[in-house]
């Protein structure tokens, strides 16, 4: 990319891959929580600037597949694959470096801290380079490359006048955008957004389904979204897996698994 926000995914370790080959490979995992299979045999593949939506009934296993996508937990079962490469025995931290960036269902903000200085964090801890800790000790300050990386991130995502706010200050809408825009600053080849729309009104919903697919369209960054709000993965994605029971039922565009009488049985307990 040229934008002045992503750099060489080379420079991340990891890359879009061989041709033909998708960006995540996820193959046969399976997870269970004290006997109870949460996610069973899932399979699902996103290529380089795809945009995927994940959806299904409440208890489908869709935060649970992240989670061992992201490295949080791991399978019984299954491979992780990025770009072509396992990454199942990786840490969350070096999973992140490899290219995956991740926002939760809940959002998880500093209060006092300021917008730009929760993306410094997270461009130190991205770096690795140990001016975190100097930084937690009060012995560095910002870099002029590490200040112009944030202010592109939070141009990108449109917040750049609320940089030196304190998120406090911010209602729920903008703290969605400012956790959005500290996994951008780790520079991620596909972004994992959980439920983002979560506690968002109509307009704020619409403005971050822009922002995602601006990501996508214009910036190459590959996307896989879990959402309850439909009216958005449809705004959103290319393509739409439904997953019921910890397991797919349906794959296709959005119209077409939304038309699929399995999936009219997942969400109502209605099928024809």
């Amino acid at each position: 990319m040229t934008d002045g926000w992503r750099v060489d995914v080379a420079q991340n370790g990891a890359g879009a891959g061989p041709p033909g080959r998708p960006l995540l490979q996820v193959t046969d995992v399976s997870k269970s929580f004290g006997g109870i299979a949460a996610v069973s045999n899932m399979s699902l593949t996103v290529s380089a600037g795809e945009s995927v939506g994940l959806v299904g009934p409440n208890g489908a296993g869709k935060t649970t597949l992240f989670n061992c996508i992201c490295g949080q937990l791991r399978p019984e079962r299954g491979r992780v694959e990025l770009s072509g490469t396992a990454i199942d025995g990786l840490a969350v931290y070096q999973r992140a470096r490899l290219g995956i960036g991740r926002t939760y269902q809940r959002v998880e903000v500093f209060p006092d801290m300021t917008v730009r200085q929760h993306l410094l964090v997270a461009e130190r801890a991205r770096r690795g380079d140990g001016r975190l800790w100097r930084d937690l000790c009060h012995k560095s300050k910002p870099a002029a490359d590490e200040l112009a990386r944030v202010a592109n991130v939070l141009e990108l995502i449109g917040i750049a006048d609320r940089g030196d706010t304190p998120v406090s200050a911010l209602g729920l809408g903008l703290c969605r955008l400012v956790e959005l825009a500290r996994a951008l600053v780790g520079d991620p080849m596909l972004l994992l957004a959980d439920e983002p729309s979560s506690g968002l009104d109509v307009q704020e919903t619409k403005e971050l389904a822009g922002v995602l697919r601006t990501l996508q369209k214009e910036h190459g960054m590959a996307v896989l979204l879990v959402e309850h709000d439909l009216t958005m993965v449809g705004a959103v994605v290319d393509r739409t897996i439904v997953m019921d029971l910890g397991s797919r039922v349906a794959e296709g565009t959005f119209d077409e698994v939304m038309a699929d009488p399995r999936v009219r049985d997942a969400y109502l307990g209605i099928s024809e």
